[in-house]
């Protein structure tokens, strides 16, 4: 298969944990317009129903459904209600984070909180649905990590400008690229594919010296928006990446080549 048509999403049920936040609602605009069947699911079902109802009018298929990422009694209960609704889900895509910790002197609850979403609770969720796929004989997980999983932090770009840099983040983003590795190896000879995206600086209104200071650590002296990330998701669910397990992509335009 060597045409665009290897891009599509069309016809592959597609789950994408968040939907509505900082990634999130760039990533399921461009994965409903690629043609998946797609199920955004979040603790914050309201929000997500106001995104699928905005796709729906665009003539895309976009569900919203109850998700506790903390909970593996909910992951169970979400897996199961997908598989009894579409028979089958096609691709994962490991978006949601939850940020409890405010500042590195934050209360240890607050870590513990975090762990129990963004490290017990992504390898819950993946290992629930990485064994549906490798049931099936087919799937792709994708998993959002970041530049920070990485390289240290460069506390330059902050000084000054009252913005924390927060550990947690460091350690369970840098936890998913290994753990992306060890479910690649458990189910490649199943051909469930698993692989991590780790974008660089996402612009949300940051203050203007931030950007300055960040754009200008990047090869492409820009911080990345919206339509950024899309693709090599996109990619990486598609049959186009069919061959392409175990890899960790930076997505930052140049930040971590340097």
């Amino acid at each position: 298969m060597n045409d665009s048509s290897s891009f599509s999403l069309t016809d592959k049920v597609i789950l994408l944990t968040g939907g509505a936040g900082l990634y999130g609602r760039g990533l399921a605009a461009h994965l409903a317009r690629a043609g998946a069947t797609l199920i955004l699911a979040s603790r914050n079902v309201e929000a997500l129903h106001v995104v699928a109802a905005e796709e729906s009018k665009l003539g895309h298929t976009v569900h919203a459904r109850k998700l506790d990422q903390s909970s593996e009694t909910s992951i169970l209960q979400l897996r199961d209600s997908l598989m009894k609704e579409f028979g089958r889900v096609d691709g994962l895509v490991n978006n949601a984070v939850s940020r409890p910790m405010k500042s590195p002197n934050a209360p240890l609850a607050d870590w513990e909180a975090s762990m129990q979403t963004n490290a017990t609770g992504l390898f819950a969720i993946t290992r629930a649905f990485g064994d549906v796929m490798a049931e099936q004989g087919h799937g792709s997980i994708v998993n959002i990590g970041s530049i920070q999983g990485m390289v240290g932090p460069d506390l330059t770009l902050y000084e000054g400008l009252g913005l924390e840099v927060i550990p947690d983040y460091f350690f369970h983003k840098g936890g998913m690229i290994n753990l992306t590795r060890f479910f690649a190896a458990q189910y490649g000879p199943r051909s469930v594919r698993v692989n991590c995206l780790s974008p660089g600086g996402f612009f949300h209104q940051q203050p203007a010296t931030f950007v300055k200071r960040y754009a200008a650590s990047t090869f492409l002296r820009r911080m990345a928006d919206n339509d950024d990330l899309s693709g090599p998701v996109i990619f990486l669910l598609s049959e186009a990446a069919r061959y392409v397990t175990g890899v960790n992509l930076p997505v930052d335009g140049g930040y971590t080549a340097h």
